[in-house]
Parts: C-alpha cells; structure tokens; sequence
C-alpha cells in the first residue's frame, strides 16, 4: 500500500517522501522486514524509539515516532504526539477498513463483557447469520476458532481478524473492548454499529491509577459512536447514565431493578437455571444468578436494537449455556456436591457469585480464592473480605502470582481479614492442594466456588507458565 494513503487526513508532521510503497505496519522491531513501516509506541516497560536504528537496519523505510530526537535520514519519517492512535487508524486502513463491512458491537464494562459478546455471537449464528468473535476466552470467525491471547487484540491482528470476518461472509462481529484497548488506541478507526455497557466496579487501577480515569475511558467507547449508532448502557449501575451522557448515539437502558427500556425479573431459581420475565414474556434461561439475569437481558436489548424477531430471540435466549469458567458447574455424584468454577477477579464480581450461590444452596458455601500478582493490590484485602464474609470456610491459595511471591499476594490478602477470621481461614498456597482441601471438606449439598481463573488453563509462578485448570482439579478430586 503508498504511504499517501496510509497516511491522509492523520495529524502528522512527514519529512520524507510519501509516495513510496508499504510492504507492512510492525510495531514489534523483532518482525520488521525490508519495506515496512515501523510504529515506536511507547509502553509501560519499552520504547519502542530504542529500537529505530535496528528497524531502519533490517530494511524499513518508513518509521512513526513521537520523540522528534529520533528523526532519521534516509527513511521518511513520520511525527505524532499519539504514536499508538496512529497505529490504530493505518492498521484499519491496511486491511481495507473491514469493520465498515461488518455490523459491529462492542462490550465493554468490568464484568460480563464474555458472557455477553459471547452468546450474542452463539445467538446470532442460531438466527441463521455468520458472525465473528473476539473475546477473552476465545475468538471466532464464524465456525473457525482462533486462540485468544488478550481481551482485546493489538490494532494489526485486530484488524486482521475482522478483515478474516468479511472475506469469510461474516455479517456481524461482536468484540469485548477492554478499557486497556481503548486508552492505547488499538480500536482506533473502528466503526461500531453499537456499543453496550456492563458494569463498573474496581477494576485495573494498576494502570489506570484513579477509578475516575478508568471510567472516562470507557466512556469514550460512547463518546465515538456514531449518530446512527445504538448504545445500550445498565440503569442499575450507577455509571451507566454516566457512559452515555455524551454519546450521539441512541441510548437505550436495561434493568433488573427499575424503570427501563428493557426490563426483567427472576421468578425462580436453581442450579439449573432460572424462569426469568423479560419484557414481560417468561423464558427459562440455563444460567443463574441476578448477574445473569443483567447479562441476558443486556443480550436481549442488543438483539432487538439489532433488528432481530423478538420471539426468536427469546426462543434462542432459553438454549443458551454458560461460557467456559462463567458459573461452570461441577456435579461429584459420589459425594453429592457441586462445584462452581468462575472467571470472578474483583471484589463486585466475587460478591455478585458468592450472592448468587447464597440465594440457591441448601448446605454450606466453600470459597477458594486468590489474587493475581502484578495487578492492583488495592482489591486483595476487599476480595478476602467479602469472600469471607459470604461464605462458611474460606480457603485464600494462589491465582496467577507471576511474577510476585505468592506468600506476599497472601499475605495482601489476610489484611482483610480480622484475627478472629483468619483463624477460621485456611491459607494454602498450593492452589491444587487448596482444591482437594475444598473437595474433601465438602458434604452432601454443598457448594464450592472456585474463583479467579475461569477458563483459564494455567498458572504463571515465578515467571514460569505451568498448565493448570480448576475444572481439571475437581474433576481429579470428585
């Protein structure tokens, strides 16, 4: 592709020729190859403007940079004050700008984004259309899977993959956007057909720092909608009317709890699922908990504001099963306990399953949990405590320390707790130990929750990636 074109209407200073061919966009200096155009983003860890005079070695002749003190001769050189929106806009161009071709809609929220995009996926394909996939779990391009490495893609694979979308025939395209992707501009260029709203609770202060900057990010997802866009954001939240308030889109509001657009309640609930009234019309859905409860009617909104037959989706709706590690249950028939393996990572999370077990069990709760190490610390000591105080034995164990101790995790953790509560607890580093704890303690009728990792197949401890998967370790304790 000409750089021309890559390059027009962009706020860019160029000092080079622009007419010359892109043979490929890298953001990583290890791929760049002799034509490409090399984009130096500057991250938490690396600058990629330490890496210019290596790329320009390998053959690219064309470099985007943000520090002018790397301007270089013999290559056009591009200036921004956002290297990474940069990034985001020539990849969408690179692959001929695939979310126009596609009805696009984004998820974003701290909790239910997989559930949600999900099973509007799953329901869209069972309403006769091909649609595509991109989620935490796993992405989808129409029937073909593609493993999933981040909640949201980098700009170029991302865009690569809805590219894959169109020439695949795909009609629809339903992506979690995690608030990481939109402040590094990887959906820079994007055109969402709709955006929905989940939820808004402590979630990756790490790298946002305030809870005020990690809402305003999601917002802008809202924010860039189009007019003729569709936004559909939760009454029951507090920061839901907060996420629309700017948008020109069409704002539409769901609730469990009060007045909205779109409205639904529980009429009865098991382990089995639960007869819910949507909208006034009764449909049994095989998910449980008021959390999904939200979730299936977040989906009903976006299927109806889609256009879609409202007895279909509501036919569609009652077929619908859990998303891997989402409220996955585990019966043992030996012992005549369930198990229940969820992704729950923050403290709203953990607390809205912990309700929900509550609400259904008829014997005792046992909570296994742990935190993940180079995340926000702050949440460790509220997860603790509201694990403890919604459950008969807590047992704290590891999640994914990385590359922290375990023992300091746990330790972060306990400070949560009262003397009197950590007495009660059990501390097992060992996550499986703490899982065959867990399975032998419980009795008939009880409930164990398992929590943090969902659908996760591995640990990382120390830096070193070791398989592990929760449903693997019940099933071996059963």
């Amino acid at each position: 592709m000409i750089l021309t074109t890559l390059l027009q209407g962009l706020p860019v200073q160029v000092f080079g020729p622009t007419d010359i061919d892109i043979t490929g966009i890298q953001f990583d200096s290890r791929k760049v190859q002799t034509g490409n155009l090399f984009v130096a983003q500057v991250g938490t860890t690396m600058d990629g403007h330490n890496f210019v005079d290596n790329c320009i070695a390998q053959g690219a002749t064309a470099i985007v940079i943000s520090n002018p003190a790397y301007r270089r001769e013999g290559v056009t050189t591009i200036i921004a004050d956002n290297t990474d929106y940069i990034l985001g806009m020539m990849a969408h161009r690179w692959f001929g700008c695939p979310s126009e071709h596609l009805t696009l809609v984004g998820v974003t929220g701290t909790n239910g984004k997989t559930t949600i995009a999900t099973l509007l996926y799953k329901m869209t394909r069972a309403l006769g259309h091909k649609a595509g996939l991109l989620s935490t779990v796993v992405n989808y391009i129409d029937d073909q899977s593609v493993p999933s490495t981040h909640t949201t893609p980098d700009a170029i694979e991302l865009n690569g993959l809805l590219r894959q979308m169109v020439d695949a025939g795909c009609e629809y395209a339903f992506m979690e956007v995690s608030s990481h992707s939109i402040a590094q501009e990887r959906i820079a260029g994007l055109h969402f057909n709709g955006a929905l709203f989940t939820n808004l609770t402590r979630d990756h202060l790490d790298y946002h720092k305030t809870f005020d900057n990690y809402r305003d990010t999601k917002k802008r997802l809202f924010d860039n909608l189009a007019k003729g866009a569709f936004a559909v954001t939760n009454k029951d939240d507090k920061n839901g009317l907060v996420m629309t308030q700017n948008t020109p889109a069409e704002v539409k509001t769901y609730s469990t709890r009060t007045l909205a657009d779109f409205k639904a309640s529980i009429l009865e609930e098991g382990f089995d699922g639960m007869l819910l009234s949507v909208n006034r019309q009764e449909v049994f859905v095989p998910l449980v908990g008021r959390f999904n409860a939200s979730n299936i009617l977040a989906i009903y909104s976006a299927a109806i504001c889609l256009g879609f037959d409202n007895a279909e989706v509501l036919r569609v709706l009652s077929t619908l099963t859990a998303v891997n590690g989402r409220f996955e249950t585990i019966h043992s028939e030996h012992k005549g306990w369930t198990a229940i393996v969820d992704y729950a990572h923050t403290p709203d999370a953990v607390d809205n399953v912990i309700q929900t077990i509550n609400e259904i069990r008829k014997g005792k709760l046992i909570t296994v949990v742990g935190c993940g190490g180079n995340r926000d610390k702050g949440k460790r000591p509220m997860m603790a405590q509201i694990a403890k105080h919604g459950s008969d034995q807590l047992i704290l164990t590891s999640d994914n320390p990385r590359d922290e101790e375990p023992a300091d995790i746990l330790r972060d953790m306990a400070a949560g707790l009262t003397e009197e509560e950590l007495h009660q607890t059990l501390i097992i580093e060992d996550r499986a130990a703490a899982i065959q704890t867990a399975c032998t303690l419980a009795q008939a009728d009880d409930v164990i929750l398992i929590a943090g990792k969902g659908h996760e197949d591995y640990q990382i401890i120390r830096g070193v990636k070791h398989h592990f998967d929760d449903h693997e370790m019940v099933r071996k304790f059963c």
